[in-house]
C-alpha cells in the first residue's frame, strides 16, 4: 500500500479497486463519427481526449460543461473552455473542437452536446465518450438512455486507482466519487436517468461497506 492509501484500511482499498473496475466498461477503442469530452474537476480527460484524437479514432470533438461547486474555482471560465484550451495546447486544431459551455450534469452533457451536434449538421451514428475513469459506466447509461439509436463506446485514462489518486492528489474525494458514482449507477435508472446496468454482488457488497464507512461525501440524497 502506498503512502497515498495509508489513511484508508486495506480492506476499503481493495472494495474501491473492485468498484473501480466495475466502473470501467472495458470496451475495444474504435474509429467513431465524433467523440465527446465529458466535463469535470479532471483536466486529463482533455488530455486524453487530445491524445485519441492524435490517433486518428475522430476528427470531431465536443467539450461539454459548465460549472459545478467542485470545479467552479478551479475552471473559472467553465470546465469546456480550460478543456478546449488543454486540447489546443497538445496539438488538437481549433476547427476540430466543438464547445458545449452550459451542461451541469451528465443528462445536460449528453443532450446538449446533441444539439451542439445538430447545429452543424452531425448525426452521427457512432460516439466515443471520454471521461474520468469511473465515470465510464454512468455515461454510458446516461447516453444510451438520451440517445438510443446510437452506439456509444467508452473511454478513459487507463489507470488503475492508486495511480489516478496520485494524479489527483486527494484520496479520500476520490473514492467519495467512485462510490457515489455507483450509487447513481444503481439508482438513476430507477428515476428515468439511465439504462438498468447489473450490479454484481460483490460489488454491491463492496459498495455498501465503504458507504457504512463514511465515504458519503458525493451520495445523492435520497
Amino acid at each position: 500500500m502506498s503512502d497515498q492509501q495509508r489513511t484508508i484500511a486495506e480492506g476499503q482499498w481493495r472494495q474501491a479497486e473492485l468498484i473501480w473496475d466495475y466502473h470501467l466498461m472495458h470496451h475495444e477503442l474504435r474509429p467513431a463519427d465524433v467523440a465527446i469530452g465529458l466535463g469535470s474537476h479532471d483536466i486529463g480527460v482533455a488530455a486524453h481526449a487530445a491524445e485519441l484524437y492524435r490517433a486518428g479514432l475522430f476528427k470531431t470533438l465536443v467539450f461539454t460543461g459548465g460549472n459545478s461547486p467542485a470545479t467552479v474555482e478551479v475552471f473559472p471560465r467553465g470546465e469546456a473552455v480550460h478543456f478546449r484550451e488543454r486540447a489546443i495546447d497538445l496539438g488538437v486544431p481549433t476547427e476540430a473542437i466543438l464547445l458545449e459551455p452550459n451542461a451541469t450534469n451528465t443528462g445536460e452533457n449528453i443532450a446538449f452536446a446533441r444539439e451542439v451536434l445538430d447545429d452543424v449538421g452531425i448525426t452521427p451514428a457512432t460516439v466515443l465518450l471520454v471521461s474520468k475513469p469511473y465515470m465510464e459506466r454512468r455515461a454510458f447509461a446516461t447516453a444510451r438512455k438520451l440517445w438510443p439509436d446510437v452506439e456509444f463506446r467508452c473511454a478513459s485514462d487507463p489507470l488503475e486507482l492508486g495511480d489516478y489518486v496520485k494524479s489527483i492528489g486527494d484520496e479520500r474525494l476520490v473514492l467519495d466519487m467512485v462510490v457515489g458514482d455507483l450509487q447513481r449507477v444503481i439508482e438513476y435508472p430507477q428515476l428515468g436517468f439511465a439504462i438498468e446496468q447489473e450490479v454484481p454482488e460483490d460489488v454491491r457488497t463492496a459498495y455498501e461497506s465503504l458507504v457504512r464507512a463514511g465515504f458519503t461525501g458525493h451520495l445523492i440524497a435520497r
